[in-house]
């Protein structure tokens, strides 16, 4: 009798949809993690060294130390957009392939990035907590009057995909004047569709009502946000970041928020987190949300799908849809 085919091991590092893990086992041999364990890098290696495969989602770190551990890896595919987590310079080198979930989030998060510019700009979470401590007792003329958002600059920094959604609600929703920067110029069409002006980065800080960042996070754009570029905002302007923790020092926009240097500032992600640095609790003119930019139903399960395809497109048929370096089957 022909002797059955062995599944590659894979594992899937943090809890996820059932009917999600389900699929993986079709094709794989799946140690999941349906108690959603936080696992130490050690503990990530020890569970990796058997696999050839690994669903990841943005947190775990791929490194050189990590991948000399786990001699069968063959790929890792993030659930997320965003893949600061891979070293994929050591993943190469590695024979490891890194892939992620591009365009199933684009919109999902250009919605909830005009949502935090809207909540920050119209002071929603002051007027909330105002409220619910029981201080609502009349009306006054000024009572919370925010920043209007319809008809004014709208700056971005970013324009990606992400970027270029936030662009075209402002534009075309809001009546907003949208200028951006970006590490490169986008192409005519592509302006003239967002209805976008391309300006240096200076220049947007000083003139933008609204800012919004969508860059992804490198060494290059640690810190895009600091004391220096803080000082060069209006008095009356709100900055807001879906992109990622480290764009924003922190520190220092919690100082510029807590002098009024700038009128205020909705924060999806943060250095450091689940750790928020404690000086931006303490500031009442910031909307804090904890990472959940892409968090609807529809979209989570499609960044999980694209990780699936990954693993089963390359594991299985030998090509993955989203791959983010070289690396040999």
């Amino acid at each position: 009798m022909p002797t059955p085919s062995v599944k590659p091991r894979i594992l899937v590092t943090r809890a996820i949809f059932p009917d999600i893990v389900e699929q993986l086992s079709q094709h794989f041999e799946v140690e999941s993690n349906p108690d959603d364990a936080d696992w130490s890098a050690d503990e990530l290696a020890r569970r990796l060294q058997d696999k050839t495969g690994v669903m990841t989602f943005g947190v775990e770190r791929i490194t050189a130390p990590l991948l000399a551990q786990c001699p069968k890896l063959k790929i890792c595919a993030n659930m997320t957009v965003g893949y600061n987590n891979f070293d994929l310079d050591a993943m190469t080198a590695a024979g490891v392939l890194g892939t992620n979930a591009p365009d199933v989030l684009t919109e999902t998060t250009a919605d909830f990035g005009f949502a935090l510019l809207m909540a920050t700009a119209r002071r929603v979470s002051e007027g909330e907590h105002f409220l619910r401590a029981g201080l609502w007792t009349r009306w006054s003329y000024d009572m919370f009057s925010g920043a209007e958002v319809h008809g004014s600059t709208l700056g971005i920094i970013g324009m990606g995909r992400i970027g270029q959604g936030i662009a075209r609600r402002g534009a075309l929703g809001f009546g907003m004047q949208v200028v951006y920067h970006n590490r490169s110029r986008l192409d005519a069409a592509t302006e003239a569709e967002c209805r976008a002006t391309y300006v240096g980065k200076e220049e947007l800080l000083r003139t933008a009502d609204h800012v919004v960042l969508v860059v992804p996070y490198s060494a290059a754009s640690h810190h895009t946000i600091g004391a220096a570029e803080l000082a060069l905002m209006k008095p009356s302007a709100t900055l807001v970041n879906i992109a990622r923790g480290g764009i924003v020092d922190d520190a220092a926009l919690a100082a510029a928020l807590r002098d009024k240097r700038i009128a205020a500032a909705g924060l999806d992600v943060f250095e450091g987190e689940p750790s928020v640095h404690p000086d931006l609790l303490t500031v009442p003119n910031v909307v804090l949300t904890p990472h959940i930019a892409s968090a609807t139903v529809g979209t989570r399960r499609a960044m999980a799908q694209m990780a699936v395809d990954n693993l089963v497109g390359y594991l299985v048929h030998g090509k993955a849809k989203t791959p983010l370096n070289a690396a040999a089957v």
